[in-house]
């Protein structure tokens, strides 16, 4: 089940980031670079647990050489499914469900609570998960690339949700960027809520795939 987790967080982001930068309003010509950059960063985080493969075709090919368990091939691509269907939902909530413009309140922006809500909490959630796993565990000990996962994480997060909330993923940030003026005060606590409860999320995951290590 652990190896299913993380095959279906990486693909999930991986979907989700594409959803969020190719469809209007999305980041241009700078999508590829964000879903290149998702991409990289679950990898480095999920490598050591299920191989991040994040993709069926890459299952069957692994397979294929060897490297994948008969027994986990389709578990494998039931998790990849789930995964992209589900970003898929969180997408065309925020795309068409839900109001994604963050609108300016007295020079200051006020997002909209539901979708800035679910797009801080998902890319924090990310952002720890990444640094929980590259940073932290025992599979990636000694690494070299950390920081460069920990920081492409941001960027793929600014580009896809930064439209909607801003892009935070921090609560000392969120409250740096009300002290600015930049968010209005009134919405701090949306910032707050989202990111503890995604950086908690990710802690309760990282545990059940990686134990106490």
């Amino acid at each position: 089940m652990k190896k299913y987790l993380v095959e279906f967080i990486g693909t999930f982001f991986l979907v989700f980031t594409i959803g969020m930068t190719v469809l209007a309003p999305g980041a241009g010509n700078l999508a590829p670079f964000a879903i290149a950059a998702v991409l990289m960063v679950m990898v480095y985080a999920g490598g050591h647990v299920s191989g991040a493969h994040y993709n069926p075709a890459v299952t069957l090919a692994v397979w294929m050489r060897g490297q994948c368990d008969t027994a986990d091939v389709v578990p494998y691509i039931a998790s990849q499914l789930a995964g992209s269907v589900g970003a898929s939902f969180a997408v065309k909530a925020l795309k068409t469900g839900l109001v994604a413009k963050a609108a300016a309140l007295g020079g200051a922006m006020s997002p909209e609570i539901l979708p800035a809500l679910l797009a801080e909490f998902l890319f924090t959630f990310a952002l720890a998960w990444v640094v929980l796993n590259v940073a932290t565990a025992k599979g990636t000990a000694g690494n070299s690339f950390y920081g460069l996962a920990i920081g492409f994480t941001v960027l793929a997060g600014a580009f896809a949700v930064g439209g909607v909330s801003g892009g935070v993923f921090n609560p000392a940030v969120a409250l740096g960027v009300c002290t600015m003026g930049i968010v209005s005060w009134g919405s701090l606590w949306i910032y707050l809520a989202a990111h503890f409860a995604g950086g908690a999320l990710a802690a309760l995951a990282y545990r059940h795939v990686n134990g106490t290590d």
